[in-house]
């Protein structure tokens, strides 16, 4: 090699020079505290070395920054891992307020939330002022025909004889199914024996013309001498017709409060954990993968796909059948922002129809008066009980029929065990159900000033 190669040229002196000036200058830009540029600065491993710290750092970005987000990473987590942890603190005080535990508590909570509930409506009402306006000049219409002789006092005397008949049934469905506490069984405590007992009735009575009143109150053969029929299946059926239909369509609406709830935390956007109702649907959409399901989590992941892949014809499938897991489908409904009238429509047709006859002719079937005679028949047969289990059944068969005939019953007779065993099987579950309405609204009041401190909070924060 040369001599002349080994010096350098001016020209790679220059070049040399350049590099190193761009370097420095590099550098500065980096290390200074607000420097800033729009260029981005690809980082070689070789650089640093050998280790990739960054693939893609904006030249212009403040070195302060990065170690300031760096920093507050683990504070980041270390606030959300507090924030869950103060979440299930609260969760578990909530579970405490119930009657048994924290009687006192959970009765001035209950009131609370009545009262804050009743401003809520209140404040929602007097904003809707046409709304409110027309309801008020439709009640003094009303009232001023009520007392205006005249052929419109036939329609309004139906009016008032059927409207309470309205209400009841439709109630009891309302009640069955809308979710308060752990929700009343009014089919087993209320629909499902007025249907038996239309059925004892019309087999004993050889007709189904009962007098009214004091029928649905109370049934009791017509007055001799009438024409005697035995009644078939169908006829039974058309006797507690709007009574199932009511039942079932109560049923329907108590099933919107959670299509609501899952619609408007979609469309809102916020965290479901805010929603403990919505705790169950986030649970199974986390377990869509796992492969060791139990039948009921299978059961609840088919209905949810059913109904979200179906459609009209996947919830009236569903709400056809008496089904447990229906709630879910109204949140599965709402999550996919299915229409109003699609779910509501699927769902009253499945329940006030459809399923309501097939629960109309199973209890008639069963109640059929040689069945329930054979069945008691085969209950005296049991070993050791079977006799002392016979005798109550006879007995309340015997009283009924008597009832029928309006024939007095002794003292005796008429205070029949199995009787007052229903009676106060009925009274424990209507006491029960209203227990759990007083603990969820406790709880809910629980719920609702915590998130008046979570909000008071936040607005501190951001002031300052």
């Amino acid at each position: 090699m040369s001599q002349h190669s080994k010096k350098d040229t001016p020209t790679s002196r220059n070049r040399k020079q350049q590099q190193t000036q761009n370097a420095d200058s590099v550098k500065q830009k980096v290390n200074a505290p607000g420097g800033g540029g729009g260029n981005q600065l690809s980082v070689n491993k070789k650089s640093n070395g050998g280790i990739p710290w960054s693939s893609n750092v904006a030249v212009g970005t403040p070195a302060g920054s990065l170690l300031t987000s760096a920093a507050a990473a683990p504070a980041l987590i270390r606030k959300k891992s507090q924030s869950k942890l103060q979440k299930e603190k609260e969760r578990a005080e909530r579970e405490t307020l119930v009657l048994w535990r924290r009687p006192v508590q959970t009765v001035r909570y209950c009131g609370l939330e009545l009262v804050a509930i009743a401003q809520t409506s209140g404040k929602r009402l007097l904003q809707q002022r046409g709304l409110l306006a027309i309801m008020l000049v439709l009640s003094i219409i009303l009232g001023f025909l009520c007392y205006l002789p005249g052929p419109h006092q036939l329609i309004l005397d139906v009016v008032r004889r059927n409207t309470w008949f309205f209400i009841y049934w439709t109630g009891l469905g309302v009640l069955s199914s809308v979710g308060l506490g752990t929700g009343l069984h009014t089919f087993l405590l209320y629909l499902g024996p007025h249907i038996a007992s239309v059925t004892l009735a019309a087999y004993e009575c050889n007709s189904l013309n009962f007098p009214r009143p004091p029928y649905p109150d109370d049934i009791i053969c017509p007055e001799e001498p009438y024409v005697k029929k035995m009644p078939n299946l169908w006829m039974i059926m058309s006797k507690v017709r709007m009574e199932a239909f009511l039942w079932g369509a109560g049923t329907a609406l108590g099933e919107l409060p959670p299509y609501f709830m899952a619609k408007a935390a979609r469309l809102s956007g916020y965290d479901p954990d805010d929603a403990e109702e919505l705790a169950e649907f986030e649970a199974l959409k986390a377990k869509r993968n796992q492969k060791n399901l139990s039948l009921m989590d299978k059961g609840k992941l088919f209905m949810e796909r059913v109904v979200e892949r179906v459609g009209f014809l996947g919830i009236l499938a569903c709400a056809s059948i008496p089904n447990p897991l229906f709630d879910l489908a109204g949140i599965t409904c709402g999550h996919f922002l299915v229409p109003f009238w699609t779910f509501f429509g699927a769902t009253l047709i499945g329940k006030a129809i459809i399923k309501m006859h097939i629960q109309k002719v199973f209890v008639i079937i069963a109640f059929n008066e040689a069945l329930i005679e054979r069945a008691v028949d085969m209950l005296g047969k049991m070993p050791i009980l079977g006799k002392k289990l016979q005798e109550p059944f006879k007995g309340f068969l015997n009283n009924q029929k008597k009832h029928l005939h309006r024939e007095r019953q002794p003292a005796a007779e008429s205070g029949n065990l199995l009787s007052k065993v229903f009676e106060m099987f009925v009274i424990g579950m209507v006491c029960y159900f209203l227990i759990s309405i007083v603990n969820s609204l406790a709880q809910s009041y629980h719920k609702r000033i915590h998130k008046k401190h979570v909000k008071k909070v936040k607005k501190i924060v951001a002031k300052d």
